[in-house]
């Protein structure tokens, strides 16, 4: 994302603006999702969960940051020195550019938990079909015991044929999403923790460079200091560090992906495997189709809802 320092090269232009504007409102809604979630998927919920929280505490640093550059800037200028009031100023732009790589950060964040909620989805799906393939199997057992004789227990078994092949479908299904999607999360997720440090390192350096700028040489009581004469250098330094940001390229490793070939971190944000799926019922062995009896040779299993 290119840096938008050249916008405001003081931090204290913009300054009522951000009083007046307030930081971004996360929406959100406390639900009893990984109570009420079925137990599949009860575990993966909680963390979808706790990974929205932890995407607010990232935006809050964010603001957080931003506030405290405002307020170095602030009290630069209440110094009345010319030399750290310039310097303060144009730190709190680099210290603000920084906490803005939080809130991109964060964004990134929600992406990869987005990705994730594929594989609960996937999760809460296929419990219903691993419900009705215990049940069926329960009332044969359970039939057999009473009335071994009973003619309903051959529809019975007919009934647990289709439930297995439906099963062995979601169950296929389940896992190729559970693989597909664990790795397209994690790859946007670890790929942006290291853009995000990458940038920040660029806008510290650079940020390093101002301190140069200030004398601090003793100053004997009686004596003044000559004037600050830096403040073309250091405006250079934030030309400097957008220049180097948007010079920026990520140099991350691939992660391969079978079902698209391709690391979504390599194809961007846009580049979602969320279609990735569509194929595994194609790709399931036609070992349901075997397990069919000649009497229920037509009933053909349907794939579990995505």
């Amino acid at each position: 994302m290119p840096m938008a320092m050249n916008r405001a090269l003081s931090i204290r232009s913009s300054r009522r603006d951000r009083e007046n504007t307030g930081g971004r409102h996360r929406f959100s809604i406390s639900t009893f999702r990984g109570i009420q979630a079925p137990e599949l998927s009860r575990r993966l919920s909680r963390l979808i969960k706790s990974e929205n929280n932890a995407i607010g505490a990232y935006e809050a640093a964010g603001r957080e940051r931003s506030s405290i550059a405002a307020q170095l800037s602030d009290w630069g200028e209440s110094t009345e020195d010319d030399a750290v009031s310039d310097i303060s100023d144009k730190l709190g732009v680099m210290l603000a550019e920084i906490g803005e790589q939080e809130d991109v950060y964060a964004q990134n964040l929600e992406d990869s938990r987005g990705v994730l909620k594929h594989i609960r989805n996937m999760e809460a799906s296929v419990q219903p079909s691993r419900e009705q393939r215990q049940k069926v199997t329960d009332e044969i057992a359970k039939l057999k015991y009473k009335d071994p004789n009973s003619t309903r227990i051959t529809t019975l078994e007919h009934e647990l044929v289709r439930a297995e092949a439906q099963n062995l479908v979601a169950e296929a299904q389940l896992s190729n999403t559970t693989r597909t999607k664990l790795k397209e999360a994690y790859d946007i997720q670890l790929a942006a923790t290291i853009e995000r440090a990458e940038k920040q390192i660029i806008l510290a350096r650079h940020a390093r460079r101002l301190l140069n700028y200030i004398d601090d040489s003793p100053l004997v009581p009686g004596d003044a200091r000559a004037g600050y004469e830096h403040e073309v250098e250091a405006r250079q330094v934030l030309e400097d560090a957008e220049a180097d940001l948007r010079a920026w390229e990520s140099t991350v490793e691939p992660v391969t992906s079978a079902a698209r070939g391709a690391s979504v971190s390599e194809q961007g944000e846009g580049a979602s495997l969320i279609n990735g799926g569509d194929s595994m019922v194609n790709d399931v062995p036609p070992a349901a189709k075997q397990m069919e009896e000649p009497q229920s040779a037509k009933a053909e299993a349907e794939p579990v809802p995505y």
